[in-house]
């Protein structure tokens, strides 16, 4: 399946199917989607993009849920530990989980044109990385892949003002 930062798709239907898995992840673990959390996660889900835990404050903050940035790293820190959210670090930001619930290494495609975000599966990446780390007697504990580029809207526009046609 494409990358949805990146491919034209039914965003509506993107953010409320992500809200429902979410939701029952939540459920099933006995834990509770609070207002703030639930908030904080359509914020993150209204664009594909990293957002730093300011910018997630002053959302919260214009739609009532204070200004204290504990109500953000709070509600950011449950979903990233919940398996709803990913900390981008190379942005130093949050990025809504494209597979929330689900038990899987994830890799960033980051683009730094529109800074959208895609997270694609990390498996064969981590496969390798493991082996490799095993010949050298080591153990891979964690893992984050992200790698920077150009989205093609973003290369199309890139090469077009290289050549200084009109996109």
């Amino acid at each position: 399946m494409p990358a949805p930062a990146f491919h034209p798709h039914d965003h509506h239907a993107c953010v409320t199917g992500s809200l429902d898995r979410a939701e029952s992840v939540v459920r099933q673990r006995g834990l509770r989607l609070t207002p703030v959390r639930r908030r904080t996660l359509e914020i993150l889900l209204e664009r594909h993009g990293a957002m730093g835990a300011y910018e997630v404050l002053e959302r919260l903050a214009e739609d009532g849920f204070g200004k204290q940035p504990p109500v953000a790293y709070r509600a950011l820190e449950f979903l990233v530990e919940n398996g709803l959210a990913h900390r981008i670090r190379r942005l130093n930001a949050f990025a809504a989980c494209s597979h929330p619930g689900e038990d899987h290494h994830a890799a960033f495609l980051i683009c730094r044109g529109c800074n959208a975000v895609a997270e694609i599966p990390a498996e064969p990446l981590r496969a390798v990385l493991e082996r490799g780390a095993a010949e050298a007697g080591f153990r891979v504990e964690r893992t984050t892949v992200e790698a920077l580029g150009l989205c093609r809207a973003c290369a199309e526009t890139d090469a077009a003002s290289d050549t200084g046609a009109e996109v």
